[in-house]
């Protein structure tokens, strides 16, 4: 819900101009050259602040900055006095929620009842979890007869570069920085251009929860020949996580080649979401519905291809039709809103060509596909459903990110398995069905680094989390993301 105390802030964040400096070895700096960029608050097309421009030199800096506080208090000090600061960084930011929430909807036009109650919640349990998990977290040993014993030594990679999304901002970073500073690295992170703000407060939160100097840094800037072509190239950067589209992590991966450095990438979606007629209908609607459109459908792992099975089809779509009008678009701080701003103007029109794209393809357009009225400034969609179209096209194939679904009818299992599985892509899918030997067949057939049955976006963070194919390298959760973030030296003790 919206309160007045929220609607305030709101008020004060979009009237005032909310400048973004860099962090470097514990202070907010300007760039070397003076040189910045507007940030726009998607949800009025207005500038709603400046943010420091950062390249190479900033990158230098940094990551000069991270060298020496590898070998500082962050390396001596103990893992219990570790996991406090780590724990504390999660309790700053629920201390901060309200003001968080505000900034991350002023960011990313979202509306503000989403930041509060799954931004910015979640990424404070992200430290919260990874400290625990530090605490918990064991290595291997294996004892040879009576001969010899072998034992693991953790140690941390060294400065890792981390490169964030602009969909959900705080918590994606939050989700690489906590298993990174858990692991004892340090940090250059570079923030996504159109989404600033949240990531510049999160530095001096860190501070203030005592992490050193140097250990946490921040450059803002763009990717080709800005901060992020430069974090990816340093020598001394030992390894870049990456969260974002396809195209961009091809890019990092032939920079990075230059030096070897280890990778992690989360990258784009086209998520079947498989409905057999066998499940319960009103479920599968409230459900489908937020996989299909929260966040503007700008989530990687929503479910944008929707087959259902050819005797619930008609049904569906009657029941999905009329929940998906019900949604109101609007402005993020209106307590009625659940559909806000899409992130910026030239994400905007690509969204709305793919729909015209629809069309031209021979699809149907049940509800939705046009900006609603009295929302001209901002960049605001309504939801749209598109029927018609088979798997060969482009509308249904590529990657929208935005509240655009294709719905398409299937008649038997192995049909709806071979739509699923031909993409590039490989992140997610659901599986609705309440036949338990169909949901184990299905789910274990799909190519999907994760699958949901009868639910969606349920998270256990413990478990593995990533793609196949061209949706990415790597896992992440639990103790794949303090295995991607440390070295194992093996030691072997002869008796």
């Amino acid at each position: 819900m919206q309160t007045n105390a929220s609607t305030s802030l709101a008020n004060n964040y979009v009237s005032q101009s909310i400048d973004c400096l860099h962090f470097i070895d514990g202070q907010y700096v300007s760039s070397l050259n003076g040189k910045t960029f507007d940030n726009i608050n998607p949800a009025t097309g207005k500038v709603i602040g400046i943010v420091a421009e950062g390249g190479k030199e900033e990158v230098d800096l940094a990551v000069a900055a991270a060298k020496r506080a590898l070998q500082g208090p962050w390396k001596t000090m103990s893992q219990n006095d570790r996991i406090n600061v780590i724990r504390r960084i999660g309790d700053l930011i629920l201390e901060r929620k309200e003001e968080l929430a505000v900034l991350e909807s002023v960011d990313t036009g979202k509306p503000i009842w989403l930041s509060g109650s799954i931004d910015i919640p979640r990424s404070a349990y992200n430290f919260h979890f990874f400290a625990d998990s530090l605490r918990s977290d064991g290595t291997e040993a294996y004892q040879m007869d009576q001969v010899a014993i072998n034992y693991s030594v953790r140690k941390p990679l060294g400065v890792v570069g981390l490169i964030n999304p602009w969909n959900l901002p705080l918590l994606l970073m939050t989700w690489k920085l906590a298993p990174c500073l858990a692991a004892g690295n340090t940090v250059v992170m570079k923030p996504a251009e159109l989404t600033p703000m949240t990531a510049t407060v999160l530095a001096q939160i860190c501070k203030d929860a005592g992490v050193p100097d140097g250990v946490v840094n921040i450059v803002h800037g763009f990717g080709p020949n800005s901060a992020g072509s430069a974090l990816t190239e340093h020598p001394d950067v030992s390894a870049i996580s990456f969260t974002g589209e396809t195209t961009t992590g091809k890019i990092i991966m032939a920079s990075a080649a230059k030096t070897l450095k280890r990778l992690s990438f989360e990258l784009g979606g086209k998520n079947p979401n498989i409905i057999f007629a066998d499940s319960n209908l009103d479920e599968v609607i409230e459900t489908t519905i937020k996989s299909s459109f929260i966040n503007q459908g700008e989530v990687c792992l929503c479910g944008s291809r929707i087959y259902v099975e050819r005797p619930a089809y008609e049904q569906f779509l009657e029941k999905f039709v009329a929940k998906t009008k019900e949604l109101v678009v609007g402005d993020p701080f209106d307590a009625k809103t659940k559909v806000g701003s899409l992130i910026g103007e030239e994400h905007f029109n690509r969204v709305k060509g793919y729909i015209e794209l629809a069309k031209e393809e021979g699809g149907t357009i049940l509800t939705g596909g046009r900006s609603p009225e009295g929302l001209e400034q901002g960049y605001y969609l309504e939801p749209t459903i598109i029927v018609g179209l088979d798997g060969n096209c482009r509308t249904v194939r590529e990657e929208i990110f935005g509240p655009v679904v294709t719905v398409i009818p299937f008649d038997t299992e192995e049909e709806v398995l071979a739509q699923a599985n031909d993409t590039h892509y490989g992140l997610s899918a659901s599986v609705w069905t309440n036949d338990l030997r169909r949901a184990h067949r299905v789910a274990g057939q799909i190519d999907a680094g994760i699958v949901w049955v009868n639910t969606w976006f349920l998270r256990d963070l413990r478990t593995p989390f990533g793609g196949m194919k061209q949706s990415g390298i790597g896992r992440e959760g639990g103790k794949h993301s303090l295995e991607f973030y440390s070295e194992l030296t093996n030691i072997c003790i002869k008796l």
